[in-house]
């Protein structure tokens, strides 16, 4: 017997995105309100934009290509359990942040201030959580379309993406970006194959030629403001997401030192992805409580700096956590289950 060897790329993929997801949130969030921000900061934020087609989209074709197995069982009780268990972390952690995030008030992120607000995040309103919300519901959408051809199925899910980009669905909070990345998920799962096949063949030349492709394409949909022509940001989502497999695939291959420790940050994003916004708001209000104000040198490494710190915080506050016997912050089934085992236990003595 052979035991299946789990391809490294795709978590040295995960790895990459998070670490992304969490810069992105410390230089809008955090860096660009500091007293003295100016022309440094300006090229960080530049930046962290021109990588919006990259971070999700990747990181949910990635999402897509996992969920496979459970999508497709034949009794369906893995993509229910895995959707619950992703919609049910949500919920638990729009709760916390909203406790946690009133001590910051000036931290701008959106929290609820009223139950109605509560109530519209965690249903149409999601969060900066939102990533969690659209997995639940993408699972569902592909199991209720998995007997749809998927010659028929992308493009339908092309052009809902291409909407959403376009702006034409209402402003309800990251209600769009659910939308849009779903197609993402669904390629992910029905090209696993050729995914995969394209990460096997890539080279080392490759990151640099689809990156050119992907700088060049970036550049001309900034200039030409073709952000929001219709199917212009899928299109060039689909250009960053080949440029982000291929230099993930020689990374993993190439780049042991590089990639042994994005593998290791991508089998551990969910605990840094729902902690990290919280001790970026507590550090935010400890700066803002010195009065310090930046200087160019200080733009230039705190976004860095402040990522690392911000990423070891949530995976220390993880382990603790679990340590404390709260995992089930985390993965809130297992607790599910025992109590329906006590209560089938009871009735059992019953009857």
């Amino acid at each position: 017997m052979t035991t299946k060897v789990r391809e490294g790329w795709p978590d040295v993929a995960k790895g990459v995105c998070i670490i992304l997801v969490v810069l992105w949130h410390v230089v809008t969030k955090q860096a660009i309100d500091m007293p003295g921000a100016g022309a440094v900061t300006d090229v960080w934020s530049t930046v962290n934009a021109q990588l919006l087609p990259l971070r999700m989209p990747l990181f949910f074709l990635i999402s897509g290509m996992f969920a496979v197995r459970a999508v497709t069982a034949i009794d369906g009780a893995s993509w229910r359990r895995r959707s619950a268990r992703l919609a049910s972390v949500y919920v638990i952690w729009v709760l916390i942040q909203t406790f946690v995030l009133a001590l910051t008030p000036d931290f701008d992120t959106a929290r609820a201030s009223d139950a109605g607000e509560l109530l519209a995040q965690l249903t149409v309103s999601p969060t900066n959580l939102w990533y969690l919300l659209a997995l639940a519901a993408y699972l569902l959408i592909a199991r209720l379309t998995r007997q749809v051809p998927t010659p028929v199925l992308l493009p339908i899910a092309f052009v809902a993406s291409a909407a959403a980009a376009s702006g034409v669905l209402p402003d309800l909070g990251n209600l769009w970006q659910v939308v849009q990345n779903l197609f993402f998920f669904l390629a992910g799962m029905r090209l696993r194959g050729a995914v995969e096949a394209f990460a096997r063949s890539s080279r080392p030349s490759h990151p640099f030629m689809l990156g050119a492709a992907y700088a060049v394409c970036a550049a001309a949909v900034g200039v030409l403001g073709m952000r929001q022509w219709p199917g212009v940001w899928p299109m060039l989502s689909v250009v960053a997401v080949a440029f982000g497999v291929a230099t993930c695939a020689v990374l993993d291959r190439r780049a042991g030192a590089i990639a042994r420790p994005l593998r290791w940050v991508g089998r551990r994003t969910l605990p840094i992805y729902v902690l990290h916004m919280i001790p970026l708001a507590l550090i935010d209000a400890g700066i803002r409580a010195t009065g310090i104000r930046t200087t160019p040198v200080i733009e230039a490494v705190q976004p860095l700096v402040l990522t690392s710190i911000v990423i070891a915080i949530c995976l220390g506050v993880h382990a603790v956590l679990r340590r404390c016997g709260l995992g089930v912050l985390f993965d809130p089934l297992p607790l599910a289950d025992r109590l329906r085992g006590r209560r089938r236990a009871v009735r059992a003595i019953q009857t």
